[in-house]
């Protein structure tokens, strides 16, 4: 029997906030049992990366055709309550501010209802050069449509 090849769980909008599950292993805690503080940063980076994705941002496309590169340049955290041994988490991102080469994704990080971590991650659009360029205007318009709450998906 063939199975059909299996997906990565690339997460779900909601109107236009995007939900990602993950799942809290051994090997994202330290001697306390905890989530290591840094771990945070990276399950939000995939949410990103997915919702980015999903909303029909294609990065690795215009990386590899020498248009340019999100950067971080801005990011703020704050830690509220620790995350342990096999939790069910979910990352929840929302676009809070656009601009021509920059945008702003507003993240928290919870335990069903409870909120353990949030953070404010400013990117912006930069050439191959590392100079701050205008976003392409497709983009642009996706932010623009998520911060203002669009549905993109109905």
């Amino acid at each position: 029997m063939s199975l059909p090849p299996l997906m990565p769980a690339s997460g779900r909008f909601v109107s236009a906030v995007h939900h990602f599950p993950l799942r809290i292993y051994f090997e994202d805690t330290d001697l306390s049992g905890l989530v290591y503080h840094a771990n945070y940063l990276r399950y939000m980076e995939r949410a990103r990366s997915d919702m980015l994705r999903l909303a029909g941002i294609d990065q690795r496309s215009e990386h590899e055709g020498g248009s340019g590169v999100y950067a971080v340049t801005d990011l703020s955290i704050r830690y509220r309550r620790p995350a342990r041994l096999d939790d069910d988490l979910t990352v929840v991102s929302r676009v809070t501010e656009v601009r021509p080469t920059r945008c702003t994704i507003g993240q928290a990080v919870m335990r069903d209802a409870e909120e353990l971590t949030d953070a404010s991650i400013t990117v912006a659009w930069l050439t191959p050069q590392g100079r701050p360029q205008r976003q392409p205007k497709a983009w642009t318009d996706i932010y623009t449509r998520l911060c203002q709450g669009d549905d993109l998906h109905p």
